[in-house]
């Protein structure tokens, strides 16, 4: 059994009097969806301004989402109105040594512009934060570049707060390497 909750949420539902409302609904991702979650990391890194660094394959994506009799490396749910993907979430557990328990980290969190207002951004956050209650895990947490007004402003009406305090670093490329190749303390490499 997948540890993926089984979470979903419907809205929108066509009703007898009204079958032109469209419907709307978050599920986790299947397989299938590889193609189109793949589609909208590349849009957001676009609207990001660093679609150059999206380097991500179907395979590798389909391998850390479904990889089979193994536990998955990262989740995901989507977004669908009318039956199409819209928009999707992609994360993975962290773990608080503080708090004792694994959290949520939120990597992506992407809904097309055409969508973007409906309330389906805040309904994959709800999602994961009832999978965060329901699994007593303390964190949701995810990044936003600083020059996106839109979504801060959308993440601090939620009730998110900043966290300004801490510094992100990262190793990656040609640093990565060097520091992998160190040998131990007291002996030259």
């Amino acid at each position: 059994m997948s540890i993926v909750s089984g979470l979903s949420y419907i809205a929108g539902m066509p009703s007898a009097a009204s079958s032109s409302t469209p419907s709307s609904r978050v599920r986790p991702a299947t397989d299938g969806d590889v193609p189109v979650i793949l589609e909208l990391v590349r849009e957001l890194a676009e609207y990001e301004k660093a679609l150059h660094e999206v380097d991500a394959t179907e395979e590798q994506l389909r391998e850390a989402l479904f990889p089979g009799d193994r536990a998955p490396a990262a989740f995901a749910h989507v977004a669908e109105v009318d039956g199409e993907v819209v928009g999707c979430a992609i994360w993975f557990l962290s773990f608080s040594t503080w708090t004792g328990t694994h959290g949520i980290w939120l990597e992506d969190l992407y809904v097309t512009p055409a969508q973007r207002g409906s309330g389906l951004g805040q309904e994959l956050l709800r999602t994961l934060a009832a999978i965060c209650v329901e699994r007593g895990y303390h964190r949701l947490e995810w990044w936003v570049l600083d020059w996106n007004a839109p979504s801060i402003g959308f993440y601090e009406s939620i009730g998110a707060v900043a966290q300004d305090e801490w510094t992100r670093f990262r190793l990656d490329g040609g640093a990565l390497g060097t520091m992998a190749s160190l040998g131990p303390p007291g002996t030259s490499a």
